[in-house]
């Protein structure tokens, strides 16, 4: 254990010395005296022991000098300006790495901010712990008034897939062991762990604080697949006339990239990929169902669930998107989460386990007779599919002044087939929904955005987790709105240096900026921004690269030689204030007045 103390010390500690003081060389008569450890200490080291090395937070009372301590003990500590960003980085760290990222917040506001991260973590099924400090309990539960004062626990608990707090330092090691195998194992999500401040300061003994850390074993059990299930999912797929797999992003998080991409060259099937699983297999491969997607949703007969839902994005597997009126789908449905298993629409053949367990279990009952779909099917998906990229062709290599989002996009489509390593980040409205089905991927979860839920404000946050455990150079394609939720960060990228580059799409306004105040007053309307905002300046006021693209060249440029250099760069690209949808592909789910005027 190399984080001791003297008994001598641990006294002082007890009169409020400050924590820093805890960390220091034993005393000369330190070998006749019980050898100390504290919370601080415990925390960290039982943290390293489950090979965490990064925590993402922002420092306060009562965790300044949890994240000094941390640094000093060789964890990477990324501090930045607002907690929900914090947690958006823990969130996305975890889908990156299959390890719970953390977030460490203070207490009562600063946990507030980092819950709307830990919900979007559950939501989404990313492993992520948010650690907060707290009031203590004997306060809290009588109400006392103490310093940001809150239950927190209480509040988490609905919030999140489970919720821990440890009031003894001895527990340390079981509440973090706990926190990692809850996150961790079925299905991922978030978890809470509450620490009240006076838990840091506790002291024991150094060889007993060693003994009760806990290594936790396989956190993630694989999950088998009855056999049967298996069986019954084969003969309904060999039976399919229009059979189709859909591939979410649990399949990407699986990081059983090479079975899948077994399963679906084998089959010959038709896949389709939702938004963060692209890249599973290159969106050029010739199975690629995505320039058809409305065609292959609405006449499929049999359509295989990969690590995806039946949610709102997929329509709820009902109604005009699935052509409903032409009959019944039949679905099977891979998940390790039997409760997902007919939420919306029957199940024909559920296959329940890890997502690794189930398809290599499919692909053993594949073998060389496996009968490929119809040339039907196949042939009228091709000729869908070559209609729609040679309409989308001409679009995108169109150069209107001032730029449309296709033309900006096709710039940034190229330098990504130019480097299918770099990591594309994605939020907004009109900027999510061309995004995704103009800038093609090559590699698994290289893409990472707005998820379940479709908030906006990940941008930033999921740009740094990315950068900062990957190593790689991240675009983050951002609405100017959706920028807006996370901007201040571009400090934190450049504090760290990260190789990441911020292109903003800036149409003077929320879907566009052309709205006008109805009553004719002096206050511009809700939707519209400051006019010829220069976004690039924001990164140079922080040492960063700004670039203010007008033209399809100038952002190329840009964007070329901000993935060259590594340096954080924002290009602020003019998009035409014209252009832009409400709401983009989800205008039904905005409600508008009835009255016709």
């Amino acid at each position: 254990m190399s984080s001791v103390i003297t008994a001598r010390q641990a006294d002082a500690a007890a009169v409020d010395t400050p924590a820093r003081a805890l960390h220091s060389v034993p005393l000369d008569d330190a070998a006749e005296q019980p050898r100390l450890t504290d919370g601080f200490h415990l925390v960290l080291d039982a943290l390293k022991l489950n090979d965490i090395d990064t925590i993402f937070a922002l420092p306060g009372i009562p965790i300044t000098d949890l994240t000094r301590m941390a640094q000093a003990e060789g964890l990477r500590v990324i501090s930045f300006r607002h907690e929900q960003h914090a947690g958006n980085a823990a969130a996305a760290a975890g889908f990156l790495t299959q390890k719970p990222g953390i977030c460490l917040t203070v207490s009562a506001p600063g946990f507030l901010n980092g819950l709307t991260a830990l919900a979007n973590a559950t939501t989404n099924c990313f492993p992520m712990i948010l650690i907060s400090g707290s009031s203590e309990r004997e306060i809290v539960d009588l109400q006392q008034g103490d310093y940001e004062e809150m239950d927190q626990l209480a509040i988490a608990k609905p919030l999140c897939k489970a919720a821990f707090r440890v009031l003894h330092a001895q527990d340390i090691g079981v509440g973090i062991a706990r926190a990692i195998r809850s996150a961790l194992s079925g299905r991922p999500g978030g978890v809470y762990l509450d620490l009240p401040a006076k838990l840091f300061a506790q002291t024991m003994d150094a060889v007993a604080g060693q003994q009760s850390l806990i290594k936790v074993v396989d956190p993630a059990p694989r999950q088998i697949p009855a056999p049967d299930a298996v069986q019954r999912a084969l003969d309904l797929l060999k039976g399919a006339k229009k059979p189709l797999i859909l591939l979410g992003k649990g399949a990407a998080y699986a990081q059983a990239d090479a079975d899948i991409r077994a399963l679906v060259e084998k089959t010959g099937i038709p896949y389709l990929p939702m938004s963060m699983a692209k890249g599973l297999l290159p969106d050029t491969h010739a199975q690629s169902a995505s320039a058809a997607r409305s065609f292959v949703l609405q006449e499929a007969d049999v359509v295989m669930l990969v690590g995806a839902r039946l949610n709102w994005l997929l329509s709820h597997g009902k109604g005009k998107t699935w052509a409903q009126d032409k009959g019944p789908k039949q679905f099977i449905q891979i998940d390790i989460a039997p409760t997902e298993i007919d939420s919306n629409v029957a199940i024909a053949a559920p296959v329940i386990g890890d997502i690794g367990s189930c398809v290599a279990a499919l692909l053993a009952g594949i073998d060389a007779k496996w009968p490929q779909p119809p040339a039907e099917w196949t042939g009228a998906i091709a000729e869908r599919k070559d209609k729609n990229l040679s309409k989308m062709a001409a679009t995108l290599a169109a150069r209107p002044s001032p730029m449309s989002f296709q033309s900006a996009l096709s710039v940034i489509r190229d330098q990504v087939k130019a480097r299918p390593d770099a990591i594309v980040v994605n939020e907004g409205a009109n900027t999510l929904d061309f995004a995704r089905s103009i800038v093609d991927m090559y590699e698994p979860r290289k893409r990472l955005d707005v998820g379940t839920w479709g908030i906006m404000g990940i941008g930033m946050g999921f740009s740094v987790a990315a950068a900062v455990v990957t190593g790689k150079p991240v675009i983050a394609i951002e609405g100017d709105s959706a920028f807006g939720f996370s901007g201040m960060e571009v400090e934190t990228i450049c504090r760290y240096n990260l190789p990441i580059c911020v292109v903003v799409f800036n149409n003077n306004g929320v879907y566009r900026g052309t709205d006008v105040n109805a009553s004719g007053g002096a206050d511009v309307a809700p939707t519209v921004f400051v006019k010829n905002a220069r976004y690039d300046k924001l990164m140079e006021a922080f040492g960063g690269v700004g670039v203010h693209a007008t033209t399809a060249d100038e952002l190329e440029k840009g964007l070329a030689e901000a993935i060259a250099s590594g340096r954080p760069t924002l290009i602020n690209a003019v998009i035409d204030e014209t252009a832009g949808t409400e709401s983009g592909r989800i205008t039904s789910l905005n409600p508008s007045t009835a009255k016709k005027k």
